[in-house]
């Protein structure tokens, strides 16, 4: 059960941070604080879902994906303790992912296990299960293949 909870909070919080610089944000923010706010002050759940939008928004204007990546691995944990407590709110948050078409997790979490074969490799390799926010690589272009002899 707990691998199940993990996944839904990665997944619920990937959503949330992607939801905060759509479109969509006014239409969710009320929902979402609602489902955050499980003893009733969905207030101060909005406004503190408006100081992490802000700083979304500023990361992503930055062109700062690291940041942008801090903000899911900041909401993960508060969404899994959120479960936690509730079992209704990982109904809710099931829910409310499927119908803004959010990734809900489609297999459970669990180990990774990954594999290099086939020769040298001339370029960075990604091994992982999730990656958040892009990826990028500045170093020297990877080598062509040898020149031919004449001989």
């Amino acid at each position: 059960m707990e691998a199940e909870l993990v996944a839904l909070a990665g997944s619920g919080a990937s959503t949330l941070v992607g939801l905060m610089v759509s479109d969509g944000w006014e239409q969710v923010r009320r929902r979402i604080a609602r489902l955050l706010a499980r003893d009733g002050d969905v207030p101060s759940a909005e406004a503190e879902l408006e100081r992490a939008r802000d700083g979304v928004v500023a990361a992503r204007d930055d062109g700062d994906e690291e940041a942008e990546s801090d903000y899911v691995e900041e909401w993960t944990p508060r969404l899994r303790r959120l479960l936690r407590r509730d079992p209704d709110a990982g109904r809710q948050l099931l829910a409310l992912l499927a119908e803004l078409g959010g990734a809900a997790p489609s297999q459970s979490a669990g180990s990774v296990h990954n594999t290099i074969s086939g020769g040298v490799q001339h370029g960075p390799v990604f091994q992982g299960r999730d990656f958040f926010g892009g990826l990028t690589f500045n170093g020297p272009p990877a080598p062509g293949p040898a020149p031919e002899r004449d001989g």
